[in-house]
Protein backbone atom coordinates (compact mmCIF):
# COMPACT_ATOMS: atom_id res chain seq x y z
CA UNK A 1 0.00 0.00 0.00
CA UNK A 2 1.30 3.48 -0.92
CA UNK A 3 1.50 5.80 2.07
CA UNK A 4 1.68 9.54 1.27
CA UNK A 5 1.92 12.85 3.03
CA UNK A 6 -0.42 15.64 2.04
CA UNK A 7 2.29 17.82 0.48
CA UNK A 8 2.22 16.11 -2.94
CA UNK A 9 -0.52 16.26 -5.56
CA UNK A 10 -0.36 13.05 -7.62
CA UNK A 11 -2.80 12.36 -10.44
CA UNK A 12 -5.17 9.39 -10.47
CA UNK A 13 -2.32 7.04 -11.39
CA UNK A 14 -0.10 8.37 -8.61
CA UNK A 15 2.16 10.28 -11.03
CA UNK A 16 3.08 13.83 -10.04
CA UNK A 17 4.47 16.88 -11.84
CA UNK A 18 7.85 18.13 -10.65
CA UNK A 19 10.48 20.63 -11.80
CA UNK A 20 13.99 19.40 -12.57
CA UNK A 21 17.26 20.20 -14.38
CA UNK A 22 17.79 17.69 -17.19
CA UNK A 23 21.16 17.30 -18.89
CA UNK A 24 20.36 17.00 -22.60
CA UNK A 25 23.81 15.93 -23.80
CA UNK A 26 27.31 15.26 -22.52
CA UNK A 27 30.45 16.94 -23.78
CA UNK A 28 28.96 20.41 -24.21
CA UNK A 29 31.50 23.19 -24.67
CA UNK A 30 32.29 25.59 -21.86
CA UNK A 31 31.24 28.12 -20.75
CA UNK A 32 28.07 26.22 -19.94
CA UNK A 33 26.19 29.42 -19.21
CA UNK A 34 26.37 29.95 -22.99
CA UNK A 35 26.10 26.39 -24.34
CA UNK A 36 23.33 25.64 -21.81
CA UNK A 37 23.38 21.82 -21.69
CA UNK A 38 20.59 21.76 -19.09
CA UNK A 39 16.87 22.23 -19.53
CA UNK A 40 15.04 23.28 -16.38
CA UNK A 41 11.36 22.46 -16.65
CA UNK A 42 8.48 20.15 -15.78
CA UNK A 43 8.73 16.38 -15.63
CA UNK A 44 6.42 13.59 -14.60
CA UNK A 45 7.46 11.40 -11.68
CA UNK A 46 5.98 7.95 -11.13
CA UNK A 47 4.95 6.94 -7.61
CA UNK A 48 7.45 4.84 -5.66
CA UNK A 49 7.40 1.14 -6.42
CA UNK A 50 8.27 -1.74 -4.14
CA UNK A 51 11.24 -0.87 -1.94
CA UNK A 52 11.24 2.79 -3.05
CA UNK A 53 10.49 6.16 -1.45
CA UNK A 54 9.38 9.59 -2.64
CA UNK A 55 11.51 12.43 -1.26
CA UNK A 56 10.86 16.15 -1.42
CA UNK A 57 14.29 17.66 -2.02
CA UNK A 58 15.32 20.40 0.42
CA UNK A 59 18.97 20.91 -0.53
CA UNK A 60 21.26 19.48 -3.21
CA UNK A 61 25.02 19.92 -3.68
CA UNK A 62 26.77 20.56 -6.99
CA UNK A 63 29.72 18.16 -7.19
CA UNK A 64 32.55 17.35 -9.61
CA UNK A 65 30.87 14.01 -10.28
CA UNK A 66 28.03 16.02 -11.83
CA UNK A 67 30.48 18.12 -13.83
CA UNK A 68 32.23 14.99 -15.10
CA UNK A 69 28.98 13.94 -16.78
CA UNK A 70 28.43 17.41 -18.22
CA UNK A 71 31.95 17.66 -19.70
CA UNK A 72 31.91 14.08 -21.00
CA UNK A 73 34.55 12.55 -18.71
CA UNK A 74 31.90 10.14 -17.42
CA UNK A 75 29.75 8.51 -20.06
CA UNK A 76 26.11 8.40 -19.01
CA UNK A 77 22.90 7.96 -21.00
CA UNK A 78 21.01 11.15 -21.73
CA UNK A 79 18.67 12.85 -21.20
CA UNK A 80 19.52 12.52 -17.51
CA UNK A 81 18.34 14.38 -14.43
CA UNK A 82 21.61 15.07 -12.59
CA UNK A 83 22.34 15.54 -8.89
CA UNK A 84 23.52 12.89 -6.42
CA UNK A 85 24.25 14.70 -3.12
CA UNK A 86 21.09 15.81 -1.36
CA UNK A 87 18.74 15.71 1.59
CA UNK A 88 14.99 15.91 1.84
CA UNK A 89 11.79 14.83 3.51
CA UNK A 90 10.10 11.49 2.87
CA UNK A 91 6.64 12.19 1.43
CA UNK A 92 5.64 8.65 0.46
CA UNK A 93 6.84 5.08 0.79
CA UNK A 94 6.12 2.22 -1.55
CA UNK A 95 5.34 -1.40 -0.75
CA UNK A 96 7.92 -3.28 1.32
CA UNK A 97 9.22 -0.13 3.04
CA UNK A 98 8.26 -0.57 6.68
CA UNK A 99 11.22 1.04 8.46
CA UNK A 100 10.90 4.64 7.24
CA UNK A 101 8.16 7.07 8.26
CA UNK A 102 6.63 9.82 6.16
CA UNK A 103 8.05 13.15 7.37
CA UNK A 104 11.53 11.79 8.11
CA UNK A 105 14.54 13.77 6.88
CA UNK A 106 16.92 11.59 4.90
CA UNK A 107 20.39 11.84 3.42
CA UNK A 108 20.51 10.65 -0.18
CA UNK A 109 23.61 8.68 -1.19
CA UNK A 110 24.81 7.93 -4.69
CA UNK A 111 25.51 4.22 -4.37
CA UNK A 112 22.59 2.00 -3.38
CA UNK A 113 23.63 -1.13 -1.50
CA UNK A 114 21.73 -4.40 -1.79
CA UNK A 115 23.59 -5.75 1.24
CA UNK A 116 24.09 -9.27 -0.12
CA UNK A 117 26.33 -9.14 -3.24
CA UNK A 118 30.08 -9.77 -3.30
CA UNK A 119 30.75 -6.03 -3.21
CA UNK A 120 28.51 -5.39 -0.24
CA UNK A 121 30.18 -8.20 1.69
CA UNK A 122 33.50 -6.27 1.68
CA UNK A 123 32.29 -3.85 4.39
CA UNK A 124 32.44 -0.86 2.05
CA UNK A 125 35.73 -1.58 0.29
CA UNK A 126 33.98 -2.47 -2.97
CA UNK A 127 30.80 -0.93 -4.38
CA UNK A 128 27.53 -2.82 -4.63
CA UNK A 129 27.42 -4.86 -7.86
CA UNK A 130 23.74 -4.35 -8.79
CA UNK A 131 23.88 -0.75 -7.51
CA UNK A 132 26.84 0.02 -9.76
CA UNK A 133 25.14 -1.62 -12.74
CA UNK A 134 22.01 0.45 -12.20
CA UNK A 135 24.04 3.64 -11.85
CA UNK A 136 25.77 2.96 -15.16
CA UNK A 137 22.48 2.28 -16.91
CA UNK A 138 20.78 5.36 -15.49
CA UNK A 139 18.05 3.40 -13.71
CA UNK A 140 17.05 2.77 -10.13
CA UNK A 141 18.52 -0.33 -8.53
CA UNK A 142 15.38 -2.32 -9.34
CA UNK A 143 15.89 -1.57 -13.03
CA UNK A 144 13.09 0.95 -13.50
CA UNK A 145 12.91 4.56 -14.65
CA UNK A 146 10.47 6.78 -12.78
CA UNK A 147 11.09 10.05 -14.68
CA UNK A 148 9.35 11.04 -17.92
CA UNK A 149 8.57 14.21 -19.85
CA UNK A 150 6.44 15.53 -22.66
CA UNK A 151 3.23 14.22 -24.13
CA UNK A 152 5.08 11.18 -25.49
CA UNK A 153 6.35 10.30 -22.02
CA UNK A 154 10.06 10.27 -22.95
CA UNK A 155 12.12 8.48 -20.31
CA UNK A 156 14.64 10.62 -18.42
CA UNK A 157 17.49 8.65 -16.85
CA UNK A 158 18.37 8.74 -13.16
CA UNK A 159 21.78 9.95 -12.02
CA UNK A 160 23.47 7.58 -9.57
CA UNK A 161 20.10 6.49 -8.24
CA UNK A 162 19.27 9.96 -6.90
CA UNK A 163 18.57 12.70 -9.52
CA UNK A 164 18.45 15.44 -6.92
CA UNK A 165 18.44 18.53 -9.18
CA UNK A 166 14.66 18.56 -8.86
CA UNK A 167 11.88 19.36 -6.45
CA UNK A 168 11.21 15.65 -5.78
CA UNK A 169 12.84 12.28 -6.41
CA UNK A 170 11.85 8.63 -6.24
CA UNK A 171 14.77 6.53 -5.02
CA UNK A 172 15.49 3.09 -3.64
CA UNK A 173 15.18 2.70 0.11
CA UNK A 174 18.83 1.61 0.01
CA UNK A 175 19.80 5.05 -1.34
CA UNK A 176 18.70 6.97 1.76
CA UNK A 177 19.79 7.15 5.39
CA UNK A 178 17.45 8.77 7.95
CA UNK A 179 18.87 11.49 10.19
CA UNK A 180 17.39 13.18 13.26
CA UNK A 181 15.21 16.24 12.69
CA UNK A 182 17.74 18.55 14.37
CA UNK A 183 20.25 17.97 11.54
CA UNK A 184 19.64 20.85 9.08
CA UNK A 185 18.98 19.97 5.46
CA UNK A 186 22.20 21.62 4.25
CA UNK A 187 24.32 19.62 6.68
CA UNK A 188 22.47 16.43 5.79
CA UNK A 189 23.03 17.02 2.06
CA UNK A 190 26.80 17.35 2.53
CA UNK A 191 26.88 14.03 4.36
CA UNK A 192 25.68 12.22 1.23
CA UNK A 193 28.82 12.67 -0.88
CA UNK A 194 31.46 15.18 0.23
CA UNK A 195 31.69 13.93 3.80
CA UNK A 196 31.12 10.24 3.04
CA UNK A 197 33.85 10.36 0.40
CA UNK A 198 36.40 12.64 2.04
CA UNK A 199 35.83 11.51 5.60
CA UNK A 200 35.71 7.88 4.55
CA UNK A 201 39.07 8.21 2.83
CA UNK A 202 40.44 8.96 6.29
CA UNK A 203 38.51 6.67 8.64
CA UNK A 204 37.79 3.71 6.35
CA UNK A 205 40.55 3.58 3.76
CA UNK A 206 43.44 5.40 5.45
CA UNK A 207 42.86 4.46 9.09
CA UNK A 208 45.67 6.61 10.53
CA UNK A 209 47.09 5.66 13.89
CA UNK A 210 46.35 8.03 16.77
CA UNK A 211 48.58 11.08 16.48
CA UNK A 212 49.64 10.41 12.89
CA UNK A 213 49.75 13.52 10.69
CA UNK A 214 47.61 13.54 7.55
CA UNK A 215 48.17 15.37 4.27
CA UNK A 216 45.26 16.20 1.96
CA UNK A 217 46.03 17.04 -1.67
CA UNK A 218 43.20 18.88 -3.41
CA UNK A 219 40.97 21.09 -1.28
CA UNK A 220 37.65 21.02 -3.07
CA UNK A 221 34.50 19.89 -1.29
CA UNK A 222 35.72 16.30 -0.81
CA UNK A 223 39.28 17.24 0.14
CA UNK A 224 38.15 19.88 2.60
CA UNK A 225 35.75 17.36 4.14
CA UNK A 226 38.68 14.96 4.57
CA UNK A 227 40.64 17.74 6.26
CA UNK A 228 37.75 18.51 8.60
CA UNK A 229 37.21 14.88 9.57
CA UNK A 230 40.93 14.25 10.15
CA UNK A 231 41.16 17.37 12.32
CA UNK A 232 38.00 16.38 14.21
CA UNK A 233 39.66 13.07 15.08
CA UNK A 234 42.70 14.87 16.48
CA UNK A 235 45.17 14.54 13.62
CA UNK A 236 47.53 17.29 12.53
CA UNK A 237 46.59 18.08 8.94
CA UNK A 238 48.51 19.68 6.09
CA UNK A 239 46.37 20.94 3.21
CA UNK A 240 47.80 21.14 -0.31
CA UNK A 241 46.18 23.06 -3.16
CA UNK A 242 47.16 25.39 -5.99
CA UNK A 243 44.62 28.10 -5.07
CA UNK A 244 45.56 30.61 -2.37
CA UNK A 245 41.93 31.12 -1.31
CA UNK A 246 41.56 27.43 -0.51
CA UNK A 247 44.82 27.43 1.43
CA UNK A 248 43.56 30.37 3.50
CA UNK A 249 40.31 28.54 4.21
CA UNK A 250 42.19 25.35 5.16
CA UNK A 251 44.17 27.30 7.74
CA UNK A 252 40.98 28.76 9.18
CA UNK A 253 39.51 25.26 9.42
CA UNK A 254 42.38 23.97 11.52
CA UNK A 255 45.09 22.90 9.09
CA UNK A 256 48.50 23.04 10.76
CA UNK A 257 49.93 24.12 7.42
CA UNK A 258 48.54 24.90 3.99
CA UNK A 259 50.92 24.76 1.04
CA UNK A 260 51.00 24.80 -2.72
CA UNK A 261 52.05 21.50 -4.35
CA UNK A 262 55.46 22.95 -5.21
CA UNK A 263 55.99 24.20 -1.66
CA UNK A 264 55.03 20.86 -0.15
CA UNK A 265 57.42 18.94 -2.40
CA UNK A 266 60.27 21.44 -1.97
CA UNK A 267 59.96 21.25 1.82
CA UNK A 268 59.98 17.44 1.66
CA UNK A 269 56.72 17.18 3.60
CA UNK A 270 56.08 13.52 4.35
CA UNK A 271 53.19 11.86 6.15
CA UNK A 272 52.13 8.28 6.88
CA UNK A 273 48.73 9.02 5.29
CA UNK A 274 48.15 11.20 2.23
CA UNK A 275 44.68 11.67 0.72
CA UNK A 276 44.44 12.62 -2.97
CA UNK A 277 41.09 14.30 -3.63
CA UNK A 278 41.72 16.41 -6.73
CA UNK A 279 40.99 13.84 -9.41
CA UNK A 280 44.03 14.72 -11.52
CA UNK A 281 47.13 12.74 -12.47
CA UNK A 282 49.49 15.50 -11.28
CA UNK A 283 47.75 15.59 -7.91
CA UNK A 284 48.12 11.82 -7.60
CA UNK A 285 51.83 12.09 -8.32
CA UNK A 286 52.13 14.86 -5.74
CA UNK A 287 50.35 12.71 -3.17
CA UNK A 288 52.78 9.86 -3.82
CA UNK A 289 55.73 12.21 -3.40
CA UNK A 290 54.40 13.37 -0.02
CA UNK A 291 53.84 9.87 1.37
CA UNK A 292 56.37 8.69 3.93
CA UNK A 293 58.12 5.30 3.72
CA UNK A 294 55.75 2.67 5.01
CA UNK A 295 52.87 5.05 4.43
CA UNK A 296 49.57 4.89 2.56
CA UNK A 297 48.33 7.01 -0.34
CA UNK A 298 44.53 6.99 -0.61
CA UNK A 299 43.07 8.25 -3.87
CA UNK A 300 39.39 9.24 -3.98
CA UNK A 301 39.53 11.68 -6.90
CA UNK A 302 37.96 10.71 -10.23
CA UNK A 303 40.24 11.83 -13.09
CA UNK A 304 39.45 11.58 -16.78
CA UNK A 305 39.41 7.94 -17.99
CA UNK A 306 42.49 8.50 -20.16
CA UNK A 307 44.56 10.15 -17.39
CA UNK A 308 47.86 8.44 -16.60
CA UNK A 309 50.33 8.97 -13.74
CA UNK A 310 53.98 7.94 -13.29
CA UNK A 311 54.64 5.49 -10.43
CA UNK A 312 58.01 4.05 -9.40
CA UNK A 313 57.54 0.35 -8.59
CA UNK A 314 60.97 0.36 -6.94
CA UNK A 315 59.85 3.04 -4.49
CA UNK A 316 56.75 1.05 -3.63
CA UNK A 317 58.85 -2.01 -2.89
CA UNK A 318 61.87 -0.40 -1.22
CA UNK A 319 59.75 1.89 0.98
CA UNK A 320 56.94 -0.59 1.64
CA UNK A 321 54.35 1.85 0.31
CA UNK A 322 50.62 1.19 -0.10
CA UNK A 323 48.27 2.79 -2.63
CA UNK A 324 44.57 2.45 -1.88
CA UNK A 325 41.72 3.34 -4.19
CA UNK A 326 38.59 4.39 -2.33
CA UNK A 327 35.19 4.85 -3.97
CA UNK A 328 32.65 6.82 -1.90
CA UNK A 329 35.17 6.75 0.92
CA UNK A 330 34.81 2.95 1.21
CA UNK A 331 31.67 3.84 3.11
CA UNK A 332 28.73 1.95 4.45
CA UNK A 333 26.41 4.98 4.65
CA UNK A 334 24.06 3.58 7.30
CA UNK A 335 27.06 2.95 9.53
CA UNK A 336 29.14 6.05 8.81
CA UNK A 337 26.61 8.89 8.56
CA UNK A 338 25.56 8.64 12.24
CA UNK A 339 29.21 8.98 13.23
CA UNK A 340 29.56 12.23 11.28
CA UNK A 341 26.31 13.49 12.77
CA UNK A 342 27.72 12.89 16.26
CA UNK A 343 30.93 14.80 15.41
CA UNK A 344 28.88 17.69 14.01
CA UNK A 345 26.62 17.80 17.06
CA UNK A 346 29.67 17.87 19.32
CA UNK A 347 30.94 20.97 17.51
CA UNK A 348 34.00 19.17 16.17
CA UNK A 349 32.95 19.01 12.50
CA UNK A 350 31.98 22.49 11.22
CA UNK A 351 30.43 21.32 7.97
CA UNK A 352 28.71 24.69 7.50
CA UNK A 353 32.07 26.01 6.33
CA UNK A 354 31.97 23.78 3.26
CA UNK A 355 29.06 25.77 1.81
CA UNK A 356 30.60 28.31 -0.56
CA UNK A 357 27.35 29.57 -2.12
CA UNK A 358 23.63 28.94 -2.40
CA UNK A 359 21.93 28.96 -5.77
CA UNK A 360 18.60 28.39 -7.46
CA UNK A 361 17.89 25.47 -9.74
CA UNK A 362 17.86 27.63 -12.86
CA UNK A 363 21.43 28.76 -12.08
CA UNK A 364 22.75 25.26 -12.76
CA UNK A 365 24.58 25.99 -16.04
CA UNK A 366 26.57 28.86 -14.51
CA UNK A 367 27.17 26.76 -11.39
CA UNK A 368 29.01 24.21 -13.52
CA UNK A 369 31.25 26.98 -14.86
CA UNK A 370 32.11 28.12 -11.35
CA UNK A 371 32.82 24.55 -10.29
CA UNK A 372 35.09 23.98 -13.30
CA UNK A 373 37.03 27.17 -12.44
CA UNK A 374 37.98 25.61 -9.09
CA UNK A 375 36.86 28.35 -6.75
CA UNK A 376 33.86 26.60 -5.17
CA UNK A 377 33.69 24.03 -2.39
CA UNK A 378 29.97 23.27 -2.36
CA UNK A 379 27.29 25.21 -4.14
CA UNK A 380 23.96 24.18 -2.65
CA UNK A 381 20.71 24.32 -4.57
CA UNK A 382 17.94 25.30 -2.19
CA UNK A 383 14.25 24.66 -2.84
Amino acid sequence: MLVTAGATTPDEGGRMRIIGAVLERTGASAPYAQSRPFTVGPLDLDPPGAGEVLVRIESAGVCHSDLSVVDGNRERPTPMLLGHEAAGIVEAVGPDVADLDVGTRVVMTFLPRCGTCDGCRTDGRLPCVPGSAANGAGTLVGGGIRLHRGEAGQDVHHHLGVSAFATHAVVSRTSVVPVPADVPAEIAALLGCAVLTGGGAVINAGRPAPGDPVVVVGLGGVGMAALLVAAALGHEVVGVDALDAKLDLARSLGAAEALSPAEAVERSIRAPLVIEAAGAARAFETALALTAPGGTTVTVGLPAPDARAAVSPLTLTAEARTIVGSYLGSAVPSRDIPRYVDLWRAGRLPLERLVSSRIRLDDIDAAMDRLAAGGELRQLITF
